[in-house]
């Protein structure tokens, strides 16, 4: 074996590449934590559009870059503490949340929409990514809660299409189809689509638990 390939497997033995691992999908998490601060803030207008928009394609970036450190890891890695597959599917999914989040932004102003109706749908986001967050850390502290903590993060998901879903029924309550009511339902579909990868993310997280035992 090779000098580098061998120090590579002692450090993933050591537990370096598990932490490493960990660390990264923190990081994404923790970006679309704050893309889902910056949409709450949009949703009712209480910032400027343009910073919004260059804070939330910041955050974005951000994102995009511990995705890509954790790409190449586990690209360089010899072994994984956790199927590469699902650990792959993990990040690619919280990377479409963010970009779900950043287009529901940049629509907002487009639209010219402001509605405090999607607040509860971006609070079950964010309870849903807390939850997730929490999951991804027991990787390393608590490996037997693992699997029951990506469970709870699939369930806390499910609030994310149960309070859309609310909000769609109320809106399409409305007397008549109005640009407005159309406008509406376009962006209450980007934060359903925020759910539904939310809820990729719990479940191969939950997978990938499930295999390691």
């Amino acid at each position: 074996m090779r000098r580098g390939a061998l120090r590579r497997l002692v450090a993933d033995l050591g537990g370096g590449l598990e932490r490493e691992l960990v660390d990264r999908l923190h990081g994404q998490v923790e970006a679309a934590q704050r893309g889902v601060v910056l949409a709450r803030s949009a949703a009712v207008g209480h910032a400027d559009t343009v910073e919004l928009s260059a804070r939330m394609d910041a955050a974005e970036r951000e994102g995009d870059d511990e995705r890509a450190a954790l790409v190449a890891t586990l690209s360089a890695a010899l072994m994984t503490p956790f199927d590469r597959e699902d650990l792959f599917r993990v990040s690619r999914s919280i990377d479409d949340v963010l970009d779900n989040l950043r287009d529901f932004v940049r629509e907002l102003a487009l639209l010219g929409v402001r509605d405090p109706g999607f607040v509860p749908i971006l609070d079950a986001v964010d309870a849903c990514l807390a939850d997730l967050d929490t999951a991804v850390m027991r990787l390393v502290t608590d490996r037997p809660g693992l699997v029951g903590a990506a469970l709870d993060a699939s369930k806390t998901s499910n609030q994310v299409r149960k309070r859309y879903q609310e909000q769609l029924a109320a809106l399409l309550d409305s007397p008549e189809v109005t640009p407005e009511v159309l406008k509406r339902r376009e962006l209450l579909r980007r934060l359903d689509v925020v759910g539904l990868r939310l809820g990729e993310a719990t479940d191969a997280l939950a997978d990938g638990a499930v295999k390691r035992g």
